[in-house]
């Protein structure tokens, strides 16, 4: 059976380029990092070549990335490592359309006190520089807001938020997974002072990631061990992961304006493809000047019925189409995304939605037989519902 796969913003697959850059450190240089002998040596000179490398590619100072299991430790480690330090400062700033990563960070730690303000968005999920400045208070500890939706892709003012922030005094964290080697992240230019990044997002391998904490600020480590990161991030070093982090996120920058015209394409295609196929409504929910890798869509008739999501992406499975109804941290929850009931969405809309995401080896081919697919599915789930 063919296989089609559009689900990059849950994985990517891995690169062979990075793969070979990895693989001399799952065989020959197996060394610990933090080992004294020859062997871990060497790990730890590739280990900081790999900082560097990083740190140039966002701007940074290598001093401030920490090597983290991946884009949810990061969350984690970013909110709990400043409100640790944020003495009776006990509100965060965030949005109700978060990654869970944050949002459930957040909500447990209302246990310690900690209260949650969360900003509304606008229709198509972009939360307003304006609409922050209006929840910040002198008990702000920390504002945390997403760079591109992993949902719907809609992208925020990243530094217009920023400078919100720095004008108030309150730092300013952003979950950067989705646009991390898409489009442009520079830490200065976007003004965050902490940033979370994930690997598989972006070809490299899964379980390893970045946070950025911008020297100086008021933050404390939140995994504890040994000395590895300079004690900021207890744990044996994730050598070869490291390695194939740092290549897939140059590879990724280096070829990111490739990658855009190819999404953009391939996403006019789509629209245009279920625009002369399809005999039933549809919507994009978010907005069209969005991240172009990332498509969501509901689907209804001229009543307003919809579809059931889920067995719409298990029909297309069938197809041997790779789509999903939200993050892949959710598949499988009843409920409808939080994402779109946060942009004030209907359940019956919500749950006949699906995300498409292209990734750089999609083709034309890929997309028409996808339309091709999703029409005869759908006139077949419209007449089950009719």
């Amino acid at each position: 059976m063919r296989t089609v796969y559009f689900d990059h913003a849950a994985t990517t697959p891995l690169d062979e380029r990075v793969l070979e850059e990895m693989l001399p450190y799952l065989r020959e240089n197996y060394g610990n990092a933090n080992s004294a002998h020859h062997l871990g040596q060497k790990a730890k000179v590739v280990v900081e070549d790999a900082r560097e490398k990083v740190a140039q590619l966002i701007g940074a100072e290598p001093s401030e990335i920490i090597f983290t299991s991946g884009g949810t430790e990061s969350d984690n480690a970013a909110i709990k490592g400043v409100l640790a330090m944020s003495g009776d400062k006990n509100e965060v700033v965030t949005s109700e359309i978060e990654h869970h990563a944050v949002l459930h960070t957040v909500e447990l730690a209302q246990m310690q006190g900690v209260k949650p303000v969360f900003v509304e968005s606008q229709d198509c999920g972009t939360i307003t520089a304006e609409s922050v400045a209006d929840k910040i208070t002198d008990k702000t500890a920390l504002v945390s807001l997403m760079h591109i939706n992993n949902e719907i892709g809609t992208i925020n003012p990243l530094s217009e938020i920023a400078t919100v922030c720095r004008e108030k005094g309150v730092l300013f964290h952003s979950d950067t997974v989705q646009s991390l080697g898409k489009i442009p992240v520079n830490v200065n230019d976007i003004g965050v002072d902490l940033l979370s990044g994930s690997g598989h997002k972006i070809y490299g391998p899964k379980g390893i990631g970045l946070l950025y904490v911008r020297n100086g600020s008021r933050w404390m480590p939140w995994m504890h061990g040994g000395s590895q990161e300079r004690r900021r991030r207890g744990g044996t070093l994730n050598v070869a992961g490291i390695v194939g982090f740092a290549k897939a996120l140059e590879l990724s920058v280096s070829e990111m304006a490739a990658h855009t015209a190819k999404y953009q394409k391939l996403r006019k295609l789509f629209v245009d493809q279920l625009d002369q196929k399809l005999n039933f409504n549809y919507s994009i929910n978010g907005s069209a000047d969005g991240a172009p890798h990332i498509i969501n869509l509901s689907f209804t008739d001229d009543s307003g019925s919809g579809i059931d999501g889920e067995m719409l992406l298990l029909n297309l499975d069938i197809e041997g189409i790779c789509v999903s109804n939200g993050s892949a941290c959710t598949s499988g929850a009843v409920e409808p995304s939080h994402v779109l009931s946060g942009l004030g969405l209907e359940d019956a809309a919500a749950n006949s939605s699906i995300r498409i995401s292209f990734g750089k080896d999609n083709t034309e081919e890929d997309v028409i037989y996808l339309t091709d697919k999703l029409e005869a599915i759908l006139n077949r789930m419209f007449a089950t519902v009719a």
